[in-house]
């Protein structure tokens, strides 16, 4: 059986996980287009929130966006689909 990966197109949802530094309240999740939140700390560094969901580009775009608006740096935006 052959391994296919699926090709990134602008029309078509994937799954991104996007990570951000300190923890996000969850207050946050539905304004942050109903991806799942999950925080992870590790010893004495700071907290990082990690959104995970499927969306498609303009989402992905419209959600960068108000993180940008919400002064958060971006530590990582990848496809995990």
């Amino acid at each position: 059986m052959k391994n296919v990966k699926q090709q990134i197109t602008l029309d078509q949802p994937a799954v991104y996980q996007i990570k951000v530094p300190d923890e996000l309240d969850e207050s946050w999740s539905d304004w942050l287009a109903g991806m799942t939140m999950a925080v992870e700390s590790e010893g004495e560094d700071p907290p990082v929130t990690i959104l995970t969901g499927k969306l498609d580009q303009a989402a992905l775009h419209g959600l960068l966006r108000r993180l940008y608006s919400l002064g958060l740096p971006l530590i990582s935006v990848v496809c995990v689909e």
